[in-house]
Protein backbone atom coordinates (compact mmCIF):
# COMPACT_ATOMS: atom_id res chain seq x y z
CA UNK A 1 0.00 0.00 0.00
CA UNK A 2 2.82 2.37 0.91
CA UNK A 3 4.65 1.70 -2.39
CA UNK A 4 1.46 2.36 -4.34
CA UNK A 5 0.92 5.68 -2.52
CA UNK A 6 4.55 6.75 -3.04
CA UNK A 7 4.38 5.82 -6.72
CA UNK A 8 1.13 7.75 -7.15
CA UNK A 9 2.59 10.86 -5.51
CA UNK A 10 5.76 10.61 -7.64
CA UNK A 11 3.72 10.32 -10.85
CA UNK A 12 1.59 13.28 -9.76
CA UNK A 13 4.67 15.43 -9.12
CA UNK A 14 6.18 14.50 -12.50
CA UNK A 15 2.92 15.30 -14.30
CA UNK A 16 2.67 18.65 -12.50
CA UNK A 17 6.19 19.54 -13.59
CA UNK A 18 5.52 18.55 -17.20
CA UNK A 19 2.23 20.44 -17.31
CA UNK A 20 3.86 23.47 -15.69
CA UNK A 21 6.63 23.49 -18.28
CA UNK A 22 4.13 23.19 -21.12
CA UNK A 23 2.13 26.13 -19.81
CA UNK A 24 5.27 28.26 -19.59
CA UNK A 25 6.07 27.51 -23.24
CA UNK A 26 2.49 28.33 -24.20
CA UNK A 27 2.64 31.60 -22.27
CA UNK A 28 5.90 32.57 -23.98
CA UNK A 29 4.45 31.70 -27.39
CA UNK A 30 1.36 33.77 -26.63
CA UNK A 31 3.51 36.72 -25.53
CA UNK A 32 5.59 36.50 -28.71
CA UNK A 33 2.43 36.27 -30.84
CA UNK A 34 0.77 39.30 -29.21
CA UNK A 35 3.90 41.40 -29.68
CA UNK A 36 4.30 39.98 -33.18
CA UNK A 37 0.82 41.11 -34.15
CA UNK A 38 1.80 44.70 -33.33
CA UNK A 39 4.99 44.41 -35.39
CA UNK A 40 3.09 42.75 -38.25
CA UNK A 41 0.43 45.46 -38.39
CA UNK A 42 3.06 48.19 -38.45
CA UNK A 43 5.62 46.68 -40.82
CA UNK A 44 4.10 43.83 -42.85
CA UNK A 45 0.35 44.18 -43.22
CA UNK A 46 0.37 46.85 -45.94
CA UNK A 47 1.99 44.46 -48.42
CA UNK A 48 1.13 40.99 -47.14
CA UNK A 49 -2.45 41.71 -46.07
CA UNK A 50 -4.31 41.64 -42.79
CA UNK A 51 -4.51 37.84 -42.80
CA UNK A 52 -1.25 37.18 -44.65
CA UNK A 53 -3.10 36.64 -47.92
CA UNK A 54 -0.63 38.71 -49.97
CA UNK A 55 -1.49 41.30 -52.60
CA UNK A 56 -2.34 39.79 -55.96
CA UNK A 57 0.76 39.18 -58.05
CA UNK A 58 2.75 41.88 -56.28
CA UNK A 59 3.41 40.49 -52.80
CA UNK A 60 3.38 36.83 -51.78
CA UNK A 61 1.06 35.39 -49.17
CA UNK A 62 2.43 34.30 -45.82
CA UNK A 63 0.04 31.37 -45.68
CA UNK A 64 2.16 28.86 -47.61
CA UNK A 65 3.34 26.72 -44.70
CA UNK A 66 5.48 24.55 -46.98
CA UNK A 67 7.44 27.61 -48.13
CA UNK A 68 7.79 28.85 -44.55
CA UNK A 69 9.01 25.48 -43.28
CA UNK A 70 11.40 24.95 -46.20
CA UNK A 71 12.91 28.42 -45.78
CA UNK A 72 12.72 28.63 -41.96
CA UNK A 73 16.47 29.37 -41.65
CA UNK A 74 16.22 32.17 -44.23
CA UNK A 75 13.14 33.99 -42.93
CA UNK A 76 14.93 36.17 -40.37
CA UNK A 77 17.43 37.27 -43.03
CA UNK A 78 14.66 38.00 -45.53
CA UNK A 79 12.88 40.20 -42.98
CA UNK A 80 16.06 41.96 -41.85
CA UNK A 81 17.81 42.42 -45.20
CA UNK A 82 14.93 42.28 -47.65
CA UNK A 83 15.01 40.28 -50.84
CA UNK A 84 14.79 40.67 -54.58
CA UNK A 85 14.47 38.30 -57.47
CA UNK A 86 12.00 35.58 -58.19
CA UNK A 87 10.32 33.60 -55.41
CA UNK A 88 7.77 30.86 -55.83
CA UNK A 89 5.20 30.92 -53.06
CA UNK A 90 1.93 28.99 -52.99
CA UNK A 91 2.49 27.86 -56.58
CA UNK A 92 2.83 31.44 -57.91
CA UNK A 93 5.94 33.30 -58.96
CA UNK A 94 6.66 36.69 -57.47
CA UNK A 95 9.40 38.99 -58.69
CA UNK A 96 9.32 42.09 -56.57
CA UNK A 97 11.69 43.69 -54.09
CA UNK A 98 11.08 43.52 -50.38
CA UNK A 99 13.00 46.33 -48.66
CA UNK A 100 15.29 45.76 -45.70
CA UNK A 101 13.84 46.52 -42.29
CA UNK A 102 15.21 48.06 -39.15
CA UNK A 103 13.57 45.41 -36.98
CA UNK A 104 15.52 44.03 -34.05
CA UNK A 105 16.09 40.31 -33.61
CA UNK A 106 13.40 40.13 -30.93
CA UNK A 107 10.89 41.92 -33.19
CA UNK A 108 11.68 39.40 -35.95
CA UNK A 109 11.15 36.53 -33.50
CA UNK A 110 7.83 38.09 -32.48
CA UNK A 111 6.56 38.55 -36.02
CA UNK A 112 7.64 35.09 -37.17
CA UNK A 113 5.85 33.57 -34.17
CA UNK A 114 2.74 35.61 -35.01
CA UNK A 115 2.81 34.48 -38.65
CA UNK A 116 3.24 30.86 -37.62
CA UNK A 117 0.74 30.71 -34.77
CA UNK A 118 -1.99 33.18 -35.67
CA UNK A 119 -1.94 33.40 -39.46
CA UNK A 120 -1.10 29.73 -40.05
CA UNK A 121 -2.57 28.18 -36.87
CA UNK A 122 0.73 26.50 -35.99
CA UNK A 123 2.08 25.96 -32.50
CA UNK A 124 5.78 26.68 -32.91
CA UNK A 125 7.54 29.59 -31.32
CA UNK A 126 10.40 31.22 -33.22
CA UNK A 127 12.74 31.72 -30.28
CA UNK A 128 15.01 34.75 -30.14
CA UNK A 129 18.05 32.48 -30.00
CA UNK A 130 17.13 30.85 -33.32
CA UNK A 131 16.57 34.22 -34.98
CA UNK A 132 19.91 35.54 -33.70
CA UNK A 133 21.71 32.42 -34.96
CA UNK A 134 20.05 32.70 -38.37
CA UNK A 135 20.87 36.41 -38.64
CA UNK A 136 24.56 35.63 -38.08
CA UNK A 137 24.42 33.26 -41.07
CA UNK A 138 22.75 35.63 -43.54
CA UNK A 139 24.13 35.42 -47.05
Amino acid sequence: MRILLTTGITIGVILSILIGCQQEVDIKTAQYAVNGQKVYRTHCQNCHGEKGEGLGNLYPPLTDTTFLQTHRQDLACIIKNGTSGELEVAGKKFNNTMPASNLSAIDIAYVLTYINTKINKGKNLYPLEEVEKNLKNCK
